[in-house]
C-alpha cells in the first residue's frame, strides 16, 4: 500500500467523544428523499457505538432533499439557496432523531438557524452538557451561514465540542490515490497526513473544512458506514478506513 512514512503524531485509538459526519444521501434510498428503513439502519449503528460509552454528536447533510449550490447554479440567489439547504438538513435531523429514539437512545436536535417549535437552538455549552449526560446530539442547519458546507460545519462543531476525531461516513472504505470507482489501480491509504492529502489533492473534505481540521489538529477517520459494524470497529481502533491526521 502507498502509505508514506508514519507522521510524528498518532491517530486516536480510544476515542471518548466523536463527531459523526453523514451525508444526506446516507439517509435516502435509490429514489432519494428520506428512507425510514435506511434511517433505522444508520440509527442502529450509532446506537451500538453510543452503548460502548462513546459520546456522539452528528452533523448530517441535506443533499438527498436539496443542494443549495445546485439551485444557485440555476439562478437562485446563493444565500437563499443555502438557507433552503439548511432547512433540508433539519428535516434529516428530525428523521434521524426519530430513528435513534426508536432504538432507545435519548437524543437532542440543535439547529444553527432558529426552528424553535421543533428543535432547540445550537448553544455550544448546552450541546456539551447533553453529550455529558449521555445524549446523542444531532446538529442541523450547517454553520447557520450561507457559502459554507456541512463538511465545514462538521469541522467547526468537532473543534467547538472538543471531539477526539471526526468520523466521516462514506460509501467508500477509505481514502484512495484516485477514485476507485473510476481507476481500478487506485490504492488505499491506511493513514495519511493532512499535508500529503493536500499535496495529492485528495478531496477528503472541502478545502475550508480540511484546513480547519489541520489547523486544529482534528483527526479524520474516513470509513464505509454501509458495512455492518464498521462504525464500531473504527471506534474500537481496528484497522479499517483511513486516518487523516
Amino acid at each position: 500500500m502507498p502509505n508514506s512514512a508514519k507522521p510524528a503524531s498518532e491517530p486516536p485509538r480510544n476515542v471518548k467523544r466523536i463527531l459523526l459526519k453523514i451525508s444526506g444521501e446516507s439517509l435516502g434510498d435509490d429514489h432519494g428523499g428520506v428512507s425510514p428503513q435506511v434511517v433505522a439502519t444508520v440509527a442502529a449503528q450509532i446506537a451500538r457505538v453510543h452503548r460502548l460509552g462513546v459520546e456522539v454528536a452528528v452533523v448530517c447533510g441535506g443533499g438527498n432533499l436539496l443542494r443549495g449550490a445546485e439551485f444557485a447554479k440555476l439562478g437562485t440567489n446563493r444565500a437563499t439557496a443555502d438557507h433552503m439547504g439548511m432547512l433540508a438538513t433539519a428535516i434529516n435531523a428530525l428523521a434521524l432523531q426519530d430513528g435513534l429514539e426508536r432504538a432507545g437512545i435519548e437524543t437532542r436536535v440543535a439547529c444553527a438557524v432558529e426552528v424553535k417549535s421543533m428543535m432547540e437552538p445550537y448553544i455550544r455549552r448546552r450541546a456539551i452538557r447533553h453529550l455529558e449526560k449521555g445524549r446523542v446530539v444531532i446538529l442541523a442547519g450547517g454553520t447557520g451561514n450561507p457559502y459554507f458546507t456541512t463538511d465545514t460545519a462538521a469541522a467547526l462543531r468537532a473543534t467547538e465540542l472538543g471531539a477526539d476525531a471526526i468520523f466521516k461516513a462514506t460509501k467508500v472504505d477509505g481514502v484512495y490515490t484516485a477514485d476507485p470507482a473510476k481507476d481500478p489501480h487506485a490504492k488505499k491509504f491506511d493513514r495519511i497526513s493532512f499535508q500529503e492529502a493536500l499535496s495529492r489533492d485528495l478531496r477528503v473534505m472541502d478545502r475550508t473544512a480540511f484546513t480547519l481540521c489541520m489547523e486544529n489538529r482534528m483527526p479524520i477517520m474516513v470509513f464505509d458506514m454501509f458495512v455492518e459494524g464498521n462504525m464500531e470497529r473504527a471506534v474500537r481502533g481496528e484497522d479499517i478506513g483511513t486516518w487523516v491526521h
